[in-house]
Parts: C-alpha cells; sequence; structure tokens
C-alpha cells in the first residue's frame, strides 16, 4: 500500500483535517530541523489515537509518538510510516488535589495552574519544555523534582491499541525511563496527586525556579533541551564545558555559551548539523575524562 492509501483510509477514520501528506516535521519540533513525515496525524480525541495505532498494527506501519517536539532531533530524511502527533489531546481539569491532563497538554501550563490553585509538588516542572506524555515517557525531572514524586496513575495504549491503566509502581520509573519507554507504549493521559500548600511558598519557588531556568538556558536559541543525562558523580555540562566546547560545533549547530549542556539551533542547521556537534562532544569529553555521555534527546528518522 502506498502512504496515499494510508491517508485515504486514516482520513475516513479520524477526519481530513487531522491527516497530512510529507509535513516537514522542523514545524513540529523544538529544534525546528529535520525531514518530513510519510504521514502526519494529529487526532483530537483519545479514540481517534487509538484508531490510529490499531490501523498502523493491523497495515504494518511503523508509528512514532511526537508530542510537542522537545527531546527529540529528526534526521534530515525524514520519518517513514505514522507520525503521530498528540498536541490536540491537551485537556487539563482539577479535582481537590488531583490534577488530570491529557498527554499533548504542556507540562509547564500543568505545573503554573496547578500552582495557581495553591497545589505544591508540581512546582520543579514549571520551566520544563515538553508535553504531559513526554514527561512521562522520561520521568522528567529538574530541580530536585520529578514525575515519579507526584504520579497516581497514567493511562496507556499498547503498540496493538490496547487500553491499560497503569499504577505508579507499574510504570517503573527511573531516572529518565519507565515501562513506557521500554514496552513503547503511547500516553493518552495522566493523573497526579498534589498536596496543598501556602501560596505565597508557591508563588515565590515558581518565581525562582523560572529566574533559574531563564537566567542559565539558552532560551533565545531552538534546541532540544538538555542533549545528555546527568553521568554518575559528574554533570555532563561541567565536563563539556571543561573540554572547552562552548561555541563550537558544526554548520548551523553549536554548543551553547551560556549552558554546555544544550546544543543550539543558532543559523539554519541542519539535523546532520546537530548530530555532528552531539558526537563531537561526546567524543571530546570520552577522550579527556573517559566518560561516555549517554542520550537525554531521542535521535529519530533516516539519514
Amino acid at each position: 500500500m502506498s502512504k496515499q492509501q494510508w491517508a485515504d483510509d486514516l482520513k475516513q477514520i479520524i477526519g481530513d483535517a487531522h491527516v497530512k501528506i510529507d509535513e516537514s516535521l522542523s514545524l513540529h519540533t523544538m529544534t525546528r530541523m529535520g525531514g518530513r513525515a510519510d504521514l502526519f496525524c494529529d487526532p483530537n480525541t483519545e479514540e481517534g489515537v487509538q484508531a490510529v495505532v490499531r490501523y498502523a498494527h493491523e497495515k504494518g506501519i511503523p508509528v512514532l509518538l511526537l508530542g510537542n517536539g522537545s527531546n527529540m532531533v529528526v534526521r534530515d530524511g525524514g520519518v517513514r510510516g505514522i507520525v503521530l502527533n498528540l498536541s490536540e489531546l491537551n485537556e487539563i481539569r482539577f479535582d481537590g488535589k488531583s490534577v488530570y491532563a491529557e498527554s499533548g497538554a504542556d507540562i509547564k501550563d500543568v505545573s503554573r495552574q496547578s500552582a495557581a490553585l495553591g497545589l505544591t509538588g508540581f512546582e520543579f516542572a514549571c520551566g520544563i519544555p515538553g508535553s504531559v506524555g513526554g514527561a512521562m515517557v522520561m520521568n522528567a525531572g529538574a530541580y530536585g523534582g520529578e514525575i515519579k514524586d507526584i504520579i497516581h496513575r497514567c493511562t496507556v495504549l499498547t503498540p496493538e491499541g490496547e487500553r491499560l491503566v497503569l499504577s505508579k509502581e507499574e510504570l517503573e520509573l527511573g531516572y529518565r525511563t519507565s515501562v513506557i519507554a521500554k514496552k513503547g507504549y503511547y500516553v493518552l493521559s495522566a493523573e497526579f496527586l498534589l498536596e496543598e500548600g501556602e501560596q505565597e511558598e508557591i508563588n515565590a519557588k515558581v518565581a525562582d525556579l523560572t529566574h533559574q531556568r531563564e537566567s542559565k538556558q539558552p532560551l533565545e536559541f531552538p534546541s532540544a533541551g538538555s542533549v545528555f543525562k546527568r553521568p554518575p558523580g559528574y554533570f555532563a555540562g561541567k565536563l563539556i564545558q571543561d573540554s572547552g566546547l562552548q561555541g563550537k560545533g558544526f554548520g548551523g549547530a553549536e554548543v551553547s555559551t551560556k549552558h554546555a549542556g544544550f546544543i543550539v539551533n543558532k543559523n539554519d542547521a541542519t539535523a546532520t548539523d546537530y548530530i555532528r556537534t552531539i558526537e563531537m562532544v561526546r567524543e571530546a569529553v570520552k577522550d579527556n575524562f573517559g566518560v561516555d555521555l549517554e542520550l537525554e534527546v531521542k535521535i529519530v528518522g533516516e539519514e
């Protein structure tokens, strides 16, 4: 079957407006780079997501899940099969100390809305770029907090399209990993449990963390976020800085002069530029310190 036939079938299932052929993924990633998707689907209901996943499974079509495009580098050759974008699933609602958020909701919005209601526990995420789904997959964390601390349960689809509700224990959340990542599940929604707090203290914490992020991270340029996981006993940014790599890179990509843990798209970089810069950093840190830097960002697609 051709991608046109896939598109025709899926338009019948989720509607014409939610299926695009040869969509440029540079429009949907925070790096503002990357090739095209054979098919780009953005259903606006859980049932629509489930229908796409089941169709893809039946037809043997590979599926790449895309939230808001953070923590991801799409190669210049693009992505074969279906890119499933969940940004249309973005509902956030509150019930006492419980917070329900759909996969495509911005994790910063969930954090800030929680804070505005006097709920504490989610402040650490007030500056994390990404969707709820992406945060669940990698157990996102910052400034001493992580998703594992506040999650109650998570609703996912298996690669076959079966709906599961996973408890905190079943999610197997670890440092930048989860059972979701290990088994290739698709996040539909998550429920978090917070605590009531003092509004002034919550506001002060959010303001402080926001200031820290804005003053230390290169938010003025497109990037995938923090590129490398923290190696045991070290800080990746410090190793990169001590290797003298800030300001260096390939093409339009370079190691940020503001925070060495970031690689920025400073001047119309290609994904190849970005990946070559990643490889340069890993090689230099290995040579200088004997430390293997593990990627936090996900590199997908074809050369």
